[in-house]
C-alpha cells in the first residue's frame, strides 16, 4: 500500500497544470493604457542640404581653452517656406543638441590654422535655450569633408542676403552705367559743337569790327 502512494501523488501533480491552462473566459484590463505619441524633431518643415559626421568644440573664454561639445552629425537645414537655413548638430548617442543657429549673410567660416580638417566660425547659438555668442571649431574625418562644409556654409551665407539688397545693387550698377554712357555722349557732342561755336564766335567778332569801322567812317564824314 505504501509503495503506491507516491504514484498517486505524482498523478495529482500531473493533473494540476491542466487545470491552470484551462480557459476561464475572464478578461483582465491593463492597469495603464499607453497611447502612441508622435515624436517631433522640429525638422519636419526643413530639408537637409548638408549632412556630415563631425566633432564640435566651443571656445571657453573664462578658461581660455577649447571644450568639446559632442560628436555626431552636423546638418544644414533649409526651411521649405521661408528659405532660411540653420545649422543643427546633435550628439550621436543622446541626440542632445550641441549647436543650433541660423546661417546669416554676415557669417564667415575659415580654416583652422595648422589643421586642414577643421574650421572656425562665430555664431549666436541657441543650443542651450538662450542666445549665446560662440566661437565654434568643427573637425571632420577628411580634408574633403571640411572643404565641402566650408564651401556650402559660405554659399548659404551669400544666398541669405536680402533680395532687395541685391536688387538695389544691380539697379545702382545699371544707373552708374547709364550715367557713364550719357556723360560720354555729352562729351562727344561738346567736341562736335566746339568748332561750330568757335566759328560763330569769330563771325560775331568780325561783325563787331565791321560795325565799329562803319561807325568810325560815319563820324569822319560828319566832321567834314
Amino acid at each position: 500500500m505504501a509503495s503506491k502512494e507516491p504514484d498517486h501523488q505524482h498523478r495529482e501533480g500531473e493533473d494540476t497544470p491542466a487545470a491552470e491552462d484551462e480557459d476561464t473566459g475572464a478578461q483582465v484590463a491593463p492597469i495603464v493604457k499607453l497611447e502612441e505619441v508622435a515624436v517631433s524633431t522640429g525638422e519636419e518643415n526643413e530639408e537637409p542640404i548638408l549632412d556630415l559626421k563631425s566633432k564640435l568644440y566651443r571656445f571657453d573664454k573664462d578658461g581660455n581653452q577649447w571644450k568639446e561639445r559632442g560628436a555626431g552629425t552636423v546638418k544644414l537645414l533649409k526651411h521649405k517656406e521661408t528659405g532660411k537655413v540653420r545649422l543643427v548638430m546633435r550628439q550621436s548617442k543622446t541626440l542632445k543638441i550641441c549647436a543650433n543657429h541660423l546661417v546669416l549673410p554676415s557669417m564667415t567660416v575659415q580654416e583652422h590654422a595648422g589643421n586642414d580638417k577643421s574650421c572656425l566660425w562665430h555664431a549666436s547659438d541657441f543650443a542651450d535655450g538662450e542666445l549665446k555668442d560662440e566661437l565654434f571649431c568643427i573637425r571632420f574625418a577628411s580634408v574633403e569633408n571640411c572643404k565641402t562644409f566650408m564651401e556650402m556654409f559660405q554659399e548659404v551665407a551669400e544666398s541669405q542676403k536680402p533680395k532687395e539688397e541685391n536688387k538695389d545693387a544691380s539697379a545702382a550698377a545699371g544707373l552708374l552705367e547709364k550715367l557713364s554712357v550719357e556723360e560720354k555722349k555729352a562729351e562727344d557732342k561738346a567736341e562736335e559743337e566746339k568748332p561750330a561755336a568757335v566759328k560763330e564766335e569769330n563771325e560775331a567778332k568780325k561783325d563787331e569790327e565791321k560795325a565799329g569801322a562803319e561807325k568810325k567812317d560815319g563820324e569822319s564824314d560828319s566832321s567834314t
